[in-house]
C-alpha cells in the first residue's frame, strides 16, 4: 500500500479526481481516500513515482506520507 498526503484535496470531486487520474494509470488499482486526513492509499502495480505523477498531472500536491 502506497500512501500520499495531498493536503490541497478537500472535497468527493476532488477525490474522483485522483481516483480517476490513478485508474487511467492502473485500472485495478484500489484506493482508500480519506478527506478528514487527506490521505490517499493505493494498492497496485504502479510505482510510487508513477503514481504520484499521474496525482500531480491531476492538479493536486502529493506528499510522501
Amino acid at each position: 500500500m502506497i500512501e500520499f498526503k495531498v493536503p490541497d484535496m478537500t472535497c468527493g470531486h476532488c477525490a474522483s479526481t485522483i481516483t480517476k487520474a490513478v485508474k487511467e494509470l492502473d485500472a485495478g488499482a484500489k484506493l482508500d481516500i480519506s478527506l478528514a486526513e487527506h490521505l490517499v492509499r493505493v494498492d497496485s502495480k504502479a510505482s510510487r513515482e508513477d503514481l504520484q505523477h499521474a496525482i500531480a498531472e491531476a492538479g493536486f500536491t502529493p506528499e510522501a506520507a
